[in-house]
């Protein structure tokens, strides 16, 4: 039973969520059937870690463990699998519900009006007024609430007939704006940034007039337009490097206003504005992202569950450019328990291969991306660039130019990849070519390249390092 969906949601609840799932199950309301109750203990128990003589239970023992009389049935054991996931995925769905209190109080003011308690109207509507003024995180759902709270107002006073007070329709809109235009310009942003690296098209309604009427009437008072336009302005003008220090700004005046989730969000896109300055040459965004990275850390913005693994390499990376080898050394082995556990040992691998490779460690870098395995196709693409670097460090050109070909024909049937990041990776493999075949003292051969290198459109792959080597000829 270890492959059964019952299992596999199962293992991943800790003893505090079992035991309020006990209680779910155990209650009447939810559950009258004694069957489903210990149906469930047989699963926990399969799933506690503490128990070294547990083992996987054939279905046909589970119905003996259950004491059913009648000989064992498929279809009616299938039907108890069946009853109890329901079981669970109401109680997931009681527990998010009971975490907001303020989505309780909105449906508490629906009931009331459907049921036209007309005695419970003013204490209902007091009670989500205060837990909204309550509220610590504010997302753009906090503004859809709040609409809902004003329009189950309006629609209670509809009930009593006042028609001499005055309706409360500013409000409703005036919440309902906010969440739409929040909303919309957090997945335009979210779009925009995708097609940065992948290339995927999108149909949104409406966004151009969105951005023109924000532009008007400017929402600096509102956290969740202002910052998610200001990042809209970083994506659309990347090169103004004072869209950055104003999204930063906004970053640190509100991020107290976001749930985690999105604050670690809101951190990790800023500190990719930075990688992308960085990437069009502009090395004071290197310290600049450093001490961004550091500031959010400190105050357990970004790190607090899980750390992607792409997170983790640009920290590296960053720390390696500044000459920060002790730092980079410290923070792999501190968090790397906080990497998924599935791709860990891949990404502490790659990671301190690029260490070694700063440190010109060649011999460690090439043992240790060997075993590397190349699932995902980023971690593919900056392998692959890795070794290019260490061979051409090493002076290894015959499985330099071995390399040089299967990257090219990784980069070119990979559909994935978008345009513009494959030509990066491409002139990354032409200029190192060319580096190869330059003859030492050919100025003029030199002079060409230089040029070349400097006039080449958008991005390259590793431009800072082609760079150094182009500058190392001289």
């Amino acid at each position: 039973m270890y492959n059964s969906k019952l299992y596999s949601i199962l293992k991943d609840f800790d003893k505090y969520e079992q035991n309020r799932l006990r209680k779910y199950v155990k209650s009447p309301y939810f559950n009258k059937s004694e069957a489903l109750t210990d149906l469930l203990e047989i699963f926990l128990e399969m799933t506690d870690p503490s128990k070294k003589d547990r083992q996987e239970l054939d279905k046909t023992v589970i119905w003996q463990k259950l004491g059913l009389k009648k000989v064992y049935d498929d279809v009616r054991f299938r039907k108890l699998q069946s009853d109890l996931l329901k079981l669970i995925e109401g109680f997931l769905a009681q527990q998010t519900y009971d975490s907001n209190p303020l989505h309780q109080a909105t449906y508490l003011i629906e009931a009331v009006g459907e049921r036209k308690f007309e005695k419970m109207y003013n204490g209902t509507m007091k009670t989500a007024r205060r837990l909204s003024n309550q509220q610590f995180f504010k997302p753009a759902n906090y503004f859809y609430y709040q609409y809902q709270i004003e329009k189950n107002y309006f629609e209670l006073a509809q009930d009593l007939n006042t028609r001499e007070s005055r309706y409360n329709v500013e409000e409703i809109a005036k919440h309902l704006d906010a969440f739409y235009l929040a909303e919309k310009l957090k997945y335009y942003c979210a779009i925009l940034n995708q097609q940065y690296v992948v290339s995927h098209q999108y149909k949104m309604l409406f966004i151009d007039e969105i951005i023109e009427h924000i532009k008007k009437y400017n929402y600096e008072d509102v956290a969740q337009i202002a910052i998610y336009y200001q990042m809209y302005l970083t994506l659309i003008e990347s090169d103004n490097e004072e869209h950055y220090h104003m999204l930063k700004d906004k970053l640190q005046k509100f991020i107290h206003e976001f749930p985690v989730k999105d604050a670690e969000e809101l951190s990790f896109y800023t500190l990719n504005v930075c990688i992308r300055h960085i990437n069009r040459g502009k090395q004071k965004f290197l310290q600049e992202y450093f001490d961004l990275h550091q500031y959010l850390v400190d105050r357990n913005i970004l790190y607090s569950v899980e750390i992607p693994t792409w997170a983790f390499k640009n920290a590296i990376v960053m720390a390696n450019r500044l000459g920060k080898y002790e730092w980079a050394e410290r923070f792999i082995s501190e968090f790397q328990s906080k990497l998924p556990e599935s791709s860990r040992e891949n990404t502490v691998r790659y990671n301190l291969a690029q260490l070694y490779f700063y440190q010109k460690k060649y011999e460690d870098v090439i043992s240790l991306l060997q075993e590397v395995e190349y699932e995902d196709v980023f971690y593919n693409l900056n392998s692959k660039t890795l070794l290019l670097a260490t061979y051409y460090e090493m002076e290894e050109l015959d499985p330099l130019y071995s390399l040089f070909d299967s990257f090219r024909a990784f980069i070119n049937r990979n559909k994935s990849i978008a345009k513009e990041k494959k030509k990066e990776f491409l002139d990354l493999i032409k200029f190192t070519k060319k580096l190869t075949k330059l003859i030492d003292g050919d100025q003029k051969g030199l002079a060409k390249l230089r040029d070349e290198f400097n006039n080449a459109e958008g991005g390259i792959a590793s431009k800072n390092w082609l760079a150094e080597k182009i500058a190392a000829k001289e």
